[in-house]
């Protein structure tokens, strides 16, 4: 599913598949690396490689993979890393309560989505059940 349009006026640093958990691994270094290169400082840094671990998480587990495109652009009077994950998977059946501290529907500790949003400056979701989910997270510069 590809729920968000492209903007002609951003970079585009990459794309990539997630398919296996080394996807997982490289994309995180990547978007590190891309927000070293940023001049991010380490809390940043960490902050958004944090909220991509998560996604790419939940990603791989509820959806099977997925496609991870990386672009760097302006945005709202901001320069910002833009990270946009989609994939075809089930969807998310209530994102009220899926975008709700302490839910969890696999176990885990119930960080993944609400947690991402909080460590990013702009954070937009699209799901649709059979057809899959989009997520887009941006950090300025």
């Amino acid at each position: 599913m590809q729920a968000f349009l492209h903007n002609d006026q951003w970079t585009e640093l990459g794309k990539y598949p997630i398919q296996t958990e080394n996807d997982i691994v490289m994309v995180r270094q990547i978007v590190r690396q891309h927000a070293k290169n940023c001049n991010m400082g380490i809390v940043e840094q960490t902050r958004i490689t944090t909220a991509v671990s998560e996604l790419l998480r939940n990603m791989y587990q509820y959806a099977g993979g997925g496609e991870v495109i990386i672009n760097e652009g302006d945005v709202n009077n901001h320069h910002a890393l833009i990270i946009t994950f989609n994939d075809d998977g089930p969807g998310i059946e209530n994102l009220e309560l899926a975008m709700s501290d302490g839910y969890t529907s696999g176990g885990g500790m119930g960080y993944g989505l609400p947690g991402s949003k909080r460590l990013v400056d702009s954070f937009d979701i699209h799901t649709e059940l059979s057809k899959g989910t989009s997520v887009r997270l941006m950090k300025w510069k």
